[in-house]
């Protein structure tokens, strides 16, 4: 039978919910299972990342656990795609296997229904944007002090304990971008990522994987470096029974791309369809029910129907497409700006450096400041791309620009930075919203950061498109300035220890 996989908020977001309900039911049940069952909630965990002296903190591990074999670790355990083009399709799989298990621990249940799904977090749906009350107490009807959708290190976004996603800090920009793969080197880093190998952790994340879903891990499990909360983490994040409904919300979003009619769809190429283990690296596996397995490639994971389950809601947003309201801003003819809802307006990926801080900065207390000078010739190509959509009798692509944080290093993954651009110096950027470049979490920073057998050391680069806030600028006149002054400023203050750096500020024009 196919699933419906539902909104948690849709009848309040607690126990009300017989979905939810159930939820927390199989999850007790894999809660209590020993680590080295490939069914338990640790080992599940574990498949997206494991570090055991955060586990060891928490209390998710102890010198008592027996440890699962070294095969099963080597196949199961520190798997997840991060900064990849596998992102999505990888953690498609994850969430079915994750599905399946709960569902079979559900079906030995009194009372058990046929057709449980996973519930999904849509933050984005009028007044969902909080956690679901189910999370949020210890108590739940089948006991006291003992809710398994319930933890303790979940912080939020202010540390205070109250758990939100703050609207402002998170978009749906990534269903605009055309194109699953982005070109990368600067430019747009794509919906689903740029392309690579099997990537426990890459350095540049794709669209959807930067905005929302870093953010929400970020804000959602807040704390630092001394108090991790789990869900800023890769290697804590499927700890926390949230993480699994976060995750539904982006696999739902992936879909609700690939029904846009400005869509180029799911990549053609081999060794995207293939996945990584065509070319002699590791293959995506998954435990499954009964001791059985799930070997799958990023092909297998494009169809729902095959799938066997589908989402109460696959709407899109209701806004006007942002390529189409872009062209209406630059003053296209009707015709020109409506033709760009089309996926073959998607444009040129040539991308060539603009400008360039000359220096890194380190980032501590509330703000840190760079400026970025233009490089004149290329600020001409720009301009002139902008003036021609006016002008043009027929439907043109103006310039797409792009911000790079490049080799951001540091200790605690839950920073949040909101980026601006050309504040007025000594005024309070909140009350600048226009000149607002974006929001970036630094979710995996941690890691990318320390040389070990997966990463460098050299850190993240964040990619944020400016293109609304250049046009801005073009069309007050602005832009002839030789450079632009950009402003991090961090959610909550950075202190010293959180050794918070970034590399070089870059700017990128992605265009003919």
């Amino acid at each position: 039978m196919a699933f419906t996989r539902k909104n948690v908020w849709a009848q309040g977001g607690d126990f009300s919910d017989p979905n939810i309900l159930w939820y927390a039911r199989a999850a007790k049940a894999m809660q209590s299972r020993k680590l080295a069952d490939r069914t338990s909630w640790r080992f599940f965990g574990a498949i997206h990342g494991f570090y055991r002296p955060w586990w060891q903190q928490l209390g998710y591990w102890s010198s008592s656990d027996q440890m699962p074999s070294q095969g099963d670790q080597r196949t199961f355990w520190k798997q997840c795609q991060h900064g990849s083009w596998y992102f999505l399709p990888w953690h498609r799989g994850y969430l079915l296997a994750f599905e399946a298990i709960l569902r079979d621990a559900i079906s030995t249940m009194p009372g058990a229904p046929s057709d449980w799904a996973l519930p999904y977090w849509n933050y984005f749906g009028p007044n969902q944007n909080a956690l679901p009350p189910a999370f949020a107490s210890p108590d739940w009807p089948d006991g006291t002090g003992d809710n398994p959708l319930f933890v303790t290190a979940r912080y939020g976004p202010d540390d205070s304990g109250k758990v939100y996603v703050p609207m402002d800090a998170v978009n749906l920009d990534a269903l605009g971008d055309p194109d699953f793969i982005g070109p990368g080197s600067g430019g747009s880093q794509g919906f689903g990522g740029i392309s690579t190998g099997f990537s426990h952790g890459g350095d540049t994340h794709g669209g959807i994987e930067s905005q929302p879903h870093d953010q929400v891990h970020g804000l959602v499990g807040g704390g630092d470096q001394q108090t991790l909360g789990l869900m800023s983490w890769p290697d804590l994040a499927g700890l926390d029974p949230i993480f699994w409904l976060h995750h539904a919300n982006i696999d739902r979003l992936w879909e609700v791309w690939v029904g846009l009619p400005t869509s180029t769809g799911n990549p053609q190429q081999s060794n995207w369809v293939k996945g990584p283990a065509s070319s002699g690296q590791r293959a995506f596996v998954m435990p499954m029910p009964g001791g059985n397995t799930l070997t799958y490639t990023p092909g297998d994971m494009t169809n729902l129907t095959t799938l066997g389950y589908t989402y109460d809601d696959l709407s899109p947003p209701s806004a006007t497409p942002q390529a189409v309201a872009r062209l209406q801003v630059l003053g296209a003819p009707p015709a020109a700006a409506a033709a760009a809802r089309s996926p073959a307006m998607a444009g040129s990926k040539n991308v060539e450096l603009l400008g360039a801080s000359s220096q890194g900065l380190r980032l501590s207390g509330r703000e840190a400041k760079a400026a970025v000078a233009l490089d004149s010739a290329v600020k001409s190509k720009v301009a002139a791309s902008l003036n021609a959509v006016a002008r043009a009798a027929t439907p043109t692509t103006p310039d797409r620009v792009f911000l790079n944080l490049e080799n951001v290093r540091g200790l605690n993954d839950a920073t949040v930075l909101s980026v601006y651009i050309n504040v007025p110096e000594g005024e309070d950027p909140a009350r600048y919203p226009d000149n607002k470049a974006g929001t970036v979490s630094l979710f995996g920073v941690s890691k990318a950061s320390s040389a070990d057998d997966t990463h460098a050391g050299n850190g993240l680069t964040f990619v944020l498109e400016i293109t609304r806030v250049i046009d801005k600028l073009h069309l007050s006149g602005a832009l002839d300035a030789s450079q632009l002054h950009v402003r991090l400023v961090p959610r909550k203050p950075v202190p010293d220890d959180a050794q918070i750096s970034v590399g070089r500020i870059s700017i990128y024009r992605q265009g003919a």
